[in-house]
């Protein structure tokens, strides 16, 4: 599919128009959210319910192309005239996201309708007179749900489609592709480098574990944002084993670094003004006789040593020298993690919004910001010192888990935070509710590639 702004409308092509309150004299249309009305065979009316905004736009406009993604004409002409740019955008992401099959691996998949093959063609129809920036709108929001697409096929591949050689080849070749620098740090290289608590993790597991550096940079930038993602690829709780009820559901547990690895490749694709470091410490937690076990002391990159209380608690060990090693190694401006941390957190805010800990006011409010313009929400969690003393260790200079029913999320941003230096601009993200849920793509869950957007539009305000 390509996607481009026209001035004119052919009327052969289908035109969908798209209404917030029902148009004069048609009683058979009420413009409710989602509400379809066919007025010719070449027009499609589209409502989208009182006061839309930018995120529900995006997902009505998606929903409908989805559903009909087997019966779309090769050219469809959505009328955007007089809409903002975030409009704009919205409904071209949406458009290209209505296009996505989960069926990565069924041997008959079911064909797509000749819109979403290489000569289907998205136009806008805008009044605009800044053809420049539409255009430019246009590109980004067609760029941004390619990644996004990428990012969801990993999230929905199963753990043995997608061991940690599989994402560090992955970053490979989007690096050859786009033009950034990828390092993979193998398990003789994390050794020598003391990765202790990430090779502690991956004991139990036959695959070997890798860091993956991506290095975006463009030639003039003022500002170098570090992102750590949790790459954990499939996760078994390890000896704290999991139920086995939704464990098959635990290849979701990378969401952390695919929205890393969708962010670096947007950055490069877009260009943006901004250096991007992404640092993915990736292995699987698995269940073997060497197995780190509850109650072990292991060391880290940091130095520090760790009481391991709760071998499930293992995506905080991982971003422990992840973390610690883009801080003292890497020096950026900003530090940002993001991973699939805590049930708690969606105790705390269900499916619908990430957990934000940070104590940079400036940082928050970015986050906040980009949150609300994309949709990809957060709200803001307290990381007070006085839940430090829950990570506090008898034997060792910090536990891994407090072992109790209550302030999860919380807790686990604290002994983040421990190995974080004090950097001044550090923001922690627990995406354990918004990166793997339901969606129209199919009637289970799946990978919503949460973080894409919003970290995209951060950089942008960068």
């Amino acid at each position: 599919m390509n996607s481009t702004l026209v001035r004119e409308r052919d009327e052969s092509q289908l035109l969908i128009r798209l209404f917030e309150e029902a148009p004069a004299n048609h009683p058979h249309f009420k413009a409710e959210k989602n509400e379809i009305w066919w007025p010719s065979e070449k027009e499609l009316w589209l409502g989208l319910g009182k006061k839309a905004m930018p995120a529900g736009l995006l997902k009505t406009i998606r929903l409908l192309f989805h559903k009909r993604k087997d019966r779309w004409p090769a050219q469809v002409v959505v009328d955007l005239s007089d809409c903002p740019l975030n409009w704009i955008e919205a409904a071209v992401n949406g458009v290209v996201l209505g296009g996505y099959s989960i069926q990565l691996y069924k041997s008959d998949r079911k064909p797509l309708s000749p819109l979403y093959g290489d000569k289907g063609q998205l136009s806008i129809w805008s009044g605009s007179a800044d053809t420049h920036e539409v255009e430019r709108t246009i590109r980004k929001a067609h760029e941004t749900a390619l990644v996004q697409m990428r990012i969801m096929d990993l999230m929905n591949s199963p753990g043995n489609r997608k061991p940690p050689r599989v994402l560090a080849e992955w970053a490979l070749e989007s690096g050859r592709q786009y033009g950034y620098r990828v390092t993979v740090l193998e398990k003789d290289a994390l050794q020598a480098m003391g990765m202790h608590a990430l090779l502690s993790v991956n004991k139990g597991s036959m695959e070997p574990p890798v860091m993956i550096l991506t290095d975006y940079t463009p030639a003039k930038y003022q500002k170098t944002i570090a992102l750590v993602g949790k790459g954990i690829t499939f996760d078994t709780g390890g000896i704290s084993i999991k139920p086995s009820a939704n464990m098959h559901l635990m290849k979701s547990d990378m969401g952390g670094a695919g929205a890393v690895l969708g962010a670096v490749e947007l950055a490069a694709r877009l260009k943006l003004p901004v250096r991007v470091l992404g640092i993915i410490p990736s292995t699987e937690n698995c269940v073997d006789g060497a197995s780190t076990k509850p109650g072990d002391v292991i060391d880290s990159y940091a130095r520090k040593t760790i009481e391991v209380i709760d071998t499930d608690a293992e995506g905080r060990l991982v971003l422990a020298d992840g973390l610690s090693y883009a801080v003292r190694d890497l020096k950026p401006d900003v530090v940002i993690d993001l991973a699939t941390l805590t049930g708690s957190v969606i105790q705390t805010l269900g499916y619908h919004a990430a957990g934000l800990f940070t104590n940079n006011e400036q940082l928050a409010t970015q986050l906040t910001q980009a949150a609300e313009a994309t949709g990809e929400r957060v709200w803001r969690l307290p990381i007070w010192d006085e839940y430090k003393e829950e990570v506090s260790s008898d034997i060792a200079d910090i536990k891994n888990f407090h072992g109790k029913p209550l302030a999860g999320a919380i807790v686990a941003a604290k002994f983040l935070e421990e190995f974080t230096d004090e950097h001044p601009a550090w923001a922690h993200l627990d995406i354990a509710g918004t990166a793997f849920g339901d969606t129209e793509f199919t009637p289970n869950r799946a990978g919503t590639a949460y973080g894409v957007r919003l970290l995209r539009q951060y950089l942008e305000g960068l």
